[in-house]
């Protein structure tokens, strides 16, 4: 069995720990006692730490590190463990900003660890499958692919002004650990726990959170690489604290080999594509539809499809009546976080691993920087930078406090 600890074992982490719980628990760090309360009470015996930074000097028997707190400290936790040579689990998004991201690519390079981004959806059968599919030229060729979600309405707030006062902070919290690498600023119930998504210091927004997932069966599919361009069609009114509440950008994808460009639309705020490329079929709250010379291939959810209720669907139905699926071409596993677990004790490969998962994740914060400017972002994946847009630099590399640089 691995020794794991869990930085960030509440909320979204609490899945995170029972899905790998056939391994051992070695420790817990969580800046939030109450949040990791499940936790604690699950795996008594498990040593607790409040910075992760104590728990990786401390813990010499480790194997690996799951990583599942909020955007903005995945990397410095990530970054860290794989210095030590530690296999890495990371929630999705894969980091809060391109230099993150980049940096966390490298770091796993340079380690050679096992890492695993948690985007659940690359493991089902359905996502497989439709890769497969789009692969063999069943829906022809490919120039333009729409990906939309519901969020953020209804999940958490967006285009708000940055709140005011300073509340105590609970107990049962340290303020200054959750910030980590992120500018001070006061402590307000309406970050913690889940609604800091919705803030540019700690979150990605709609496009960070739920991007990764709806978008990669496609991306995965077309082998998409980096944008050259994004820029907002239309949008709400935004804030410098806040993204909007929902917005619609456009990101265009270069040609790769024989295959055309791409261009992406991305909605989020519960804005959808145009009806009339879904022939009929209804459209849901989250998925992406990828249209070909032939047909379009309709992911009804955010993945793929992990049974025939929810598999993803080929439009127009009347074109594809007689069609049979190819063979398998991709390997299959029983679950994400078990492919990282077999990959670890030498297994296949991890699908979702961060070499992927960083090219996926840096095309989505192009798009964030368009949000963020409102300007067309024309970019520069060699030099890290957006050419037109010098006022974007502040977040494509942030600054760090004291202590927290990676």
């Amino acid at each position: 069995k691995l020794n794991l600890a869990f930085i960030g074992p509440g909320g979204r982490g609490f899945s995170n720990l029972t899905a790998l719980a056939s391994e051992n628990v070695v420790a817990f760090a969580d800046v939030d006692d109450e949040r990791a309360r499940p936790a604690f009470e699950a795996y008594p015996k498990a040593t607790r730490y409040r910075d992760f930074r104590k728990l990786l000097d401390t813990e010499k028997s480790l194997d690996g590190v799951v990583v599942s707190t909020p955007d903005h400290t995945h990397a410095v936790a990530a970054i860290a463990a794989m210095q030590r040579g530690l296999h890495v689990y990371c929630e999705k998004p894969l980091a809060h900003s391109i230099y993150e991201v980049r940096r966390m690519k490298e770091e796993a390079r340079k380690a050679g660890v096992v890492t695993q981004m948690g985007t659940q959806g690359h493991a089902m059968e359905g996502s497989r499958r439709a890769v497969e599919v789009i692969r063999s030229g069943a829906i022809g060729e490919v120039r333009e692919l729409h990906v939309w979600t519901d969020r953020p309405a209804g999940w958490w707030p967006q285009g708000e002004e940055r709140p005011t006062g300073s509340p105590p902070v609970p107990d049962t919290l340290d303020w200054d650990l959750w910030l980590g690498p992120a500018p001070h600023r006061p402590y307000n119930p309406v970050y913690v726990p889940f609604t800091w998504r919705g803030r540019w210091d700690f979150g990605t927004g709609a496009i960070g959170d739920m991007g990764v997932h709806n978008l990669d069966t496609a991306f995965w599919a077309l082998e998409l690489g980096l944008p050259t361009a994004a820029e907002v069609i239309d949008a709400g009114p935004k804030t410098d604290d806040c993204p909007p509440l929902w917005s619609i950008l456009q990101m265009d994808y270069p040609a790769r080999g024989e295959r055309p460009p791409v261009k992406l639309t991305f909605y989020d705020g519960k804005k959808l594509p145009p009806e009339e490329l879904f022939h009929g079929e209804a459209i849901p709250g989250n998925g992406s539809l990828v249209v070909g010379s032939k047909g379009s291939l309709f992911t009804r959810t955010w993945h793929g499809g992990m049974s025939d209720d929810d598999m993803f669907a080929l439009i127009p139905k009347k074109a594809f009546v007689d069609y049979k699926v190819p063979e398998p071409t991709l390997p299959r596993t029983e679950e994400h976080h078990i492919e990282w677990i077999q990959a670890c004790k030498g297994g296949p490969a991890t699908q979702s691993n961060f070499d992927y998962a960083a090219t996926l994740t840096e095309g989505l914060l192009v798009g964030a920087l368009a949000l963020r400017t409102g300007k067309r972002i024309e970019w520069d994946a060699e030099t890290m930078r957006a050419a037109n847009c010098p006022e974007a630099e502040a977040y494509i590399r942030p600054s760090f406090r004291k202590g927290w640089e990676i």
